[in-house]
């Protein structure tokens, strides 16, 4: 059976960053007619809606738009969504909408060692999708994405123009990955055979620990840049400089649950799995920093 036997592809999330990337990346393996851009938001995918793609409305929160987007699909790229509150409930209610329009499988773009004890703040809700796909009765893919090569821009620059950056990451090591390169494995996952039932870490090319990560960064800003060990709560409260804004509280807690994670070996996973799918080796994350400190 190949993805042309099983009706069309969709992808949820498509006006976001990293469902739009896999839309284009799809349109290099698929003709347009094929793919379904489901979004809360159509108008923004209206370029693609010029190509021939179909964009559909869907909302994570209206069962009965789920089921109507997914008409017709037979494999599905479920994007998870970004309230970690709310989100477990929200992919239930995708996978089982998915699962009364027919699909015949749910590829889930996941994170490296959701399971407990994985401190991160993100990992209950993944492993509850991951569980919830498991129990479905679809064949499902898990794609456990490392943490974005792109989010390591701003503390290289604070870095470079600081001499230092602070971190709570012990000594632990992480591979980051390019967004785009998670992109184009979702979509070639998503476009090819061979997948069912199964998990992919999807990894950078190469491992860092705090100082290796300073390495690169004295490189890229031509001075010393040093790391500078902190605690958990250190880390906090550095990042939220005495502010009594409790968004920037939260996000400050879900940095530092990534670094703890990191810490304790939950994201160590360094793999080829990019180029294996894609056929192209992964973006190194000095590459994904020197182009955005060349646009600073």
């Amino acid at each position: 059976m190949t993805t042309a036997d099983i009706g069309q592809l969709a992808i949820t999330g498509a006006s976001g960053q990293l469902g739009r990337a896999a839309a284009l990346h799809a349109l290099t393996r698929v003709v347009p007619r094929r793919l379904i851009l489901v979004t809360r938001r159509p108008s923004e995918l209206a370029d693609l809606a010029a190509r021939g793609v179909q964009v559909r409305f869907g909302d994570f929160d209206d069962p009965a738009s789920l089921r109507s987007a997914f008409a017709g699909v037979g494999q599905l790229l479920l994007i998870s969504a970004v309230d970690l509150a709310r989100r477990a409930g929200q992919h239930q209610a995708a996978i089982d909408g998915a699962v009364a329009a027919g699909v015949r499988r749910i590829v889930y773009t996941s994170m490296l060692s959701p399971q407990a004890p994985n401190p991160a703040a993100v990992a209950p809700s993944h492993w509850q999708t991951e569980e919830a796909l498991r129990q479905s009765g679809v064949a499902w893919t898990l794609l456990r994405n490392s943490l974005y090569a792109d989010y390591q821009v701003p503390e290289a620059r604070m870095g470079i123009a600081q001499g230092h950056f602070a971190h709570n990451r012990g000594a632990g090591r992480i591979a980051y990955v390019s967004r785009d390169d998670c992109a184009a494995v979702a979509a070639a996952v998503l476009t090819s055979d061979g997948h069912a039932n199964r998990t992919y870490e999807i990894t950078g090319p190469h491992s860092y620990d705090p100082s290796s990560l300073a390495a690169l960064y004295s490189r890229l800003g031509g001075r010393m840049v040093k790391p500078v060990a902190v605690d958990d709560a250190a880390l906090i409260d550095a990042m939220v400089g005495g502010s009594e804004d409790g968004h920037a509280r939260y996000g400050a807690q879900l940095v530092a649950s990534f670094g703890r994670a990191v810490r304790e070996g939950y994201l160590s996973a360094c793999t080829d799995t990019v180029n294996q799918l894609t056929g192209k080796p992964a973006t190194a994350l000095e590459a994904v920093l020197h182009a955005a400190l060349q646009t600073a």
